[in-house]
């Protein structure tokens, strides 16, 4: 497949002032260039540009393997697409730290279709004898999951009627139907390739899901069952069990948004205006569940690593940094703290954010070759840099959703082994006192329960009473191992916790 470019040159051959692959810019290494497609990357943001897109560039950097082009399909809009196909796929990833910023060129994305007007280039892609990975980075909510975790099959629904027909007619119609969903056009992408005879092939998620193979598979075995049931989609099931497979991973890199003044930034740094900018911490993490179909990329010559199970992985990300983000949202907004890097400055605060960690580091199975208390501190130094921000406000968000996952967990583990954990207790006194002073204030907390939680302040007697209700609200300490009791417990402790956080009417 041959990708789309731009002359890098103007009519009078002077050098365009947009970036492009064919035209580096002196001073910095040219990017790789793919002979192929190998990869089509579902969701390509600002998030796959910096992690996965970065990797498979330094993999074929370390090896020489030229095969491993990325075609990225972009979900939302055709943004990306307008950003990068006028630079050929290239783009700059500056990484900013506290020792300063560097810019490095990426080649590895060739271009990037928009499947509003490019659904059948994705579907011939999918279905190229070439192509050997797919990866995804669709963020939760593009999984198209209902409260229940299934298949939300209106979000599907035209995506699963335009399989049904393919697959009946023996083929992808030549104009095709848009697809609109990214579990939708995985699962037409699939039927074509079986259709076509194409080689086994492997489909990574790469997105924040615990188990996200499994979850991911599942989707893809329900939107096959509706829209083929019984002997119609027997063929296609078949063929899925024998020849995909659906690994799972764990990513980790803070991609904050590039800011208007980091692109004029670059721009004076390479003479060239960068229009597909992505920013970065220095630290990456990957980590793969070593069960791929077929060939894949040399990825751990990039920094990843490879295991057999990845859970122990997701674990402690779940709970160490995810938590401690969690902790220092809430408790650095109550401070006046605009953002993670100045909360987690705070010696309180940091001290707030190592207990939690304490706290989970003592349920964790630590991953081979990992030490989780110096993870943890690793964490913590990687919040504070300012270069990343992430705001309090921000990462406060969907609390009701996080909280089930990233604390109750811990609680229940510890509570289990006998222990009130004070770190908890301590993050659920943060939590609780920010949507007390936000409701208080006249502010609309940001969560899908956001109704429930104004109405559990609003009617209270008193902030004790407003805390004992939030800490009781349905599904938020879930598994707790003495139910009532140990609940009746940590409401006691977080109540006592808070009274100094929020002061009664």
């Amino acid at each position: 497949m041959t990708a789309p470019t731009t002359d890098p040159t103007g009519a009078a051959g002077a050098r365009d002032a947009r970036l492009h692959r064919d035209a580096p810019p002196p001073g910095l290494a040219e990017p790789v260039r793919p002979t192929q497609v190998g990869i089509v990357h579902l969701g390509i943001g600002a998030f796959h540009r910096a992690h996965q897109a970065v990797v498979t560039e330094d993999a074929a950097l370390a090896t020489g393997d030229s095969r491993w082009g990325i075609l990225g399909v972009t979900q939302r809009s055709a943004s990306v697409r307008d950003q990068l196909r006028p630079q050929g796929g290239a783009y700059t990833v500056l990484t900013v730290g506290p020792d300063g910023a560097s810019p490095r060129l990426v080649g590895s994305v060739t271009d990037v279709a928009w499947p509003a007007e490019e659904t059948p280039r994705v579907l011939d892609a999918l279905a190229a004898p070439t192509t050997h990975v797919v990866t995804l980075t669709v963020t939760e909510k593009g999984y198209a999951r209902g409260a229940d975790g299934r298949l939300d099959l209106d979000a599907v629904r035209s995506d699963l009627d335009a399989l049904a027909a393919e697959e009946r007619e023996g083929t992808s119609p030549a104009e095709g139907v848009p697809a609109t969903s990214a579990v939708g056009l995985l699962v037409r992408g699939l039927a074509a390739r079986r259709r076509a005879g194409a080689a086994p092939l492997t489909v990574l998620s790469c997105d924040n899901l615990a188990d996200n193979g499994r979850v991911l598979a599942a989707l893809v075995t329900e939107a096959v069952d509706e829209a083929l049931p019984g002997a119609e989609g027997d063929a296609l099931r078949t063929w899925l069990a024998t020849s995909v497979t659906f690994p799972s991973s764990m990513v980790d890199r803070i991609v904050p948004a590039t800011t208007p003044a980091q692109r004029d930034e670059v721009e004076s740094l390479l003479g060239a205006r960068d229009e597909g900018l992505v920013v970065a911490e220095p630290f990456l993490q990957w980590v793969v569940e070593d069960r791929f179909a077929g060939p894949r990329p040399a990825w751990e010559r990039g920094g990843a690593t490879f295991t057999d199970d990845v859970a122990p992985y997701e674990r402690a990300k779940l709970r160490l940094l995810n938590g401690a983000h969690s902790y220092l949202a809430y408790a650095g907004s109550l401070a006046g703290y605009a953002t993670l890097a100045e909360a987690v400055a705070d010696p309180a605060l940091a001290a707030g954010a190592r207990a939690l960690q304490a706290d989970a580091i003592a349920t964790l199975d630590a991953p081979d070759g990992v030490d989780l208390a110096a993870y943890a501190e690793q964490l913590l130094e990687r919040f504070a840099n300012p270069a990343t921000g992430h705001t309090t406000r921000q990462v406060a968000m969907d609390g009701t959703q996080k909280i089930p996952v990233r604390w109750g967990g811990v609680l229940a583990d510890r509570l289990a082994a006998g222990v009130v954990p004070a770190g908890v207790v301590g993050a659920l006194a943060a939590w609780a006192a920010y949507v007390v002073a936000e409701t208080r204030a006249g502010r609309t907390v940001d969560d899908p329960r956001a109704d429930e939680l104004r109405a559990l302040v609003t009617g209270a007697g008193d902030a004790a009473a407003a805390v004992a209700a939030l800490v009781r609200l349905p599904g938020l300490l879930p598994g707790l191992p003495g139910g009532d009791g140990d609940l009746d417990r940590v409401v006691d402790d977080v109540v006592g916790a808070v009274s100094q956080e929020v002061s009664a009417p």
